[in-house]
């Protein structure tokens, strides 16, 4: 299992899913914040499909995402959840389908069922941890 560091340090492509249009809210901030460090952010939210948010077309799911990155010989590197706990086995089972390097919960969002199930398809997982935050830390110690 790659660190927290390796993941971030290796990612291009984040799927953000359960993306707000909302700029008070956290996946909002997150994603600009990820954006303005180079990564490349892919909005996962159906209720805003086909609209665009930080210049980047929404996908409804995970499969839209990742098609359009496959048709330029990308993938997903890390899927970034802003969802209820509950809702995150599902989202993992997504992740795995795609081929997504990592499953990142965010700050407060744990769940061990889509932990497990990512894990044992080979992804990394990390819950309970913000990636705004982990990435200034590393910025911080570089």
């Amino acid at each position: 299992m790659r660190t927290i560091e390796q993941i971030l340090s290796a990612a291009k492509n984040i799927a953000v899913v359960g993306m707000s249009d909302k700029p008070e809210r956290a996946s909002h901030e997150v994603a600009t914040y990820l954006q303005r460090q180079g990564y490349r952010i892919l909005p996962v939210n159906p209720a805003y499909a086909g609209q665009e948010l930080l210049g980047e077309k929404v996908h409804a799911t995970l499969q839209e995402a990742a098609d359009l990155l496959a048709q330029d010989g990308q993938h997903i590197d890390v899927v970034d959840v802003f969802r209820k706990p509950e809702e995150v086995p599902s989202v993992a089972k997504d992740a795995i389908d795609v081929r997504a390097g990592a499953l990142w919960m965010q700050l407060g969002i744990e769940n061990q069922v889509a932990a497990d199930l990512a894990r044992a398809a080979g992804l990394d997982v990390v819950m309970n941890h913000c990636m705004l935050i982990e990435h200034r830390k590393m910025a911080d110690r570089a």
